[in-house]
């Protein structure tokens, strides 16, 4: 049972990865075909494509009785994407913000982060909190809409622009991909939660530490390759973009979608580990990317911190296992 299991998991992180990259690419190129603003490509359907596997994987795990997987899912990937994906990609090459509606988007992360601590500290997520996280997802997208038509000039989309021309396809191959990509999504999904849950039983770990480890960083794969991509490119402001819009819809639709399928109850540790270490670093992100002196940076050793940072956090949450 548990090899098979295993490879359960490891076959279903490879496919999802390889579905999340075609159905962002043939998302983007679709919305590109439609005329849709590169900035807004940019913001909201890479922002969607980028966090697909997380909302397949966690509203199939809520669905199934697993929110634990849902809840570790959506937290364990915010971290990842911080301080695993922005640390490795800043050791490559430092980061640099630009883009204003980036700067915009970091305070509104640490509010919502904050919000989120909040929900959680009575130690149960409810249907109203998650019809509340999923209201204000959609006052973001709006939002997000609003900026992505008023600032057509921003460096972000400048950047997603030149990707998408560079990347130019035939409608009928975007849509295709778009749809492949989709139904791929899905059967990895449940492919991935089965053998996630079958391993956590077998191990008797509960599913909330499988979703924190090693689901976070599957579905984080798709962020850490086109963060990767988009620094040796010079596209500074769309590898940070990825994380914040990726933490941002974690959080929010996430979290939102899995409560308001499954109401969960929240084990005190995800407060005073796994949100702490999330609020942490997302003020840290703050502090260090937003540039209160002028452009934000992120440099090389601030990426080796936010990395060692990553892995002393799986050693605490090792030490939880084996306690």
């Amino acid at each position: 049972m548990i090899p098979l299991a295993f490879l359960a998991v490891i076959f279903g992180l490879a496919l999802l990865v390889w579905s999340a990259d075609r159905f962002v690419d043939g998302s983007a190129a679709t919305a590109r075909h439609f005329g849709m603003p590169p900035l807004l490509i940019g913001m909201v359907i890479l922002g969607f494509g980028t966090s697909a596997p997380e909302m397949v994987v966690s509203g199939l795990a809520a669905t199934q009785g697993n929110p634990g997987i849902a809840l570790g899912n959506a937290y364990g990937s915010n971290i990842a994407n911080i301080a695993l994906i922005l640390g490795i990609t800043a050791l490559i090459a430092p980061i640099t913000v630009h883009s204003q509606v980036l700067r915009k988007e970091l305070p509104l992360l640490a509010v919502i982060t904050a919000l989120s601590a909040f929900q959680i500290a009575d130690g149960h997520i409810s249907a109203m909190d998650a019809w509340v996280l999923l209201t204000i997802f959609g006052g973001l997208i709006a939002w997000t809409i609003r900026q992505g038509l008023h600032h057509r000039n921003d460096t972000l989309g400048n950047e997603t622009e030149q990707g998408l021309t560079t990347d130019a396809q035939p409608l009928s191959r975007a849509l295709f991909r778009l749809f492949s990509g989709l139904i791929f999504l899905i059967v990895a999904s449940r492919i991935l939660v089965w053998g996630a849950v079958a391993m956590a039983r077998a191990f008797g770990v509960n599913d909330l530490i499988i979703g924190l480890t090693i689901i976070a960083v599957g579905t984080s794969l798709p962020e850490l390759a086109s963060s990767i991509i988009a620094t040796r490119k010079g596209e500074h402001d769309i590898a940070l973009g990825n994380v914040i819009g990726s933490n941002l819809f974690n959080t929010l639709a996430v979290v939102g979608i899995a409560g308001a399928i499954h109401p969960m109850d929240v084990p005190p540790e995800v407060l005073t580990r796994d949100a702490l270490t999330m609020g942490l670093l997302t003020l840290s992100l703050f502090a260090i990317g937003y540039g209160f002196k002028g452009r934000g940076r992120i440099n090389r050793f601030e990426g080796l911190i936010l990395v060692v940072t990553y892995i002393g956090y799986n050693a605490w949450v090792a030490m939880e296992i084996f306690r």
